[in-house]
């Protein structure tokens, strides 16, 4: 598929809108995360189990709210996006398979298993024009292409 020039302000269109509906939904389900205090961090945090790491339970899921709720927020934003992206992967990494070893059906893990491949796509493709990293000239060769 070629892509010509007049195409690119759809793309960047859609890569805000993507980041739009993204940090939504990640502030929103991040929040209570964050504001359920260390009780709910623990319980996050068990989850490091699946992967052998079973000490600071609390720390990671103080480490996984932060991710959810702040990244969102940067998400909405386009800043640090793509390494926002990243640990937005790992956190629905490990919560795929927290869901896979606790036996859960394909219907209780595939929500996080599909964030986690739309993640790890967006690593790649990067926030798009219409985003701080690209006005702060964070990704100067993506500046030099796509700025007519």
């Amino acid at each position: 598929m070629k892509i010509f020039k007049n195409d690119y302000p759809k793309l960047h269109l859609g890569l805000l809108l993507m980041r739009i509906g993204l940090g939504i939904m990640f502030v929103l389900h991040g929040w209570p995360k964050i504001s359920g205090g260390p009780e709910r961090w623990t319980g996050v945090g068990g989850a490091m189990v699946n992967w052998g790491i079973d000490f600071a339970p609390t720390f990671w899921g103080f480490m996984a709210s932060i991710s959810e709720f702040g990244g969102g927020l940067l998400l909405l934003c386009g800043l640090f996006f793509r390494p926002i992206c990243v640990l937005l992967f790992i956190t629905m990494l490990v919560a795929t398979t927290m869901h896979l070893k606790n036996g859960d059906s394909f219907n209780d893990y595939s929500h996080a298993l599909e964030l986690a491949i739309v993640f790890f796509g967006l690593i790649f493709t990067g926030p798009g024009r219409f985003s701080l990293d690209y006005n702060f000239g964070r990704y100067p060769n993506e500046n030099a292409i796509n700025r007519d």
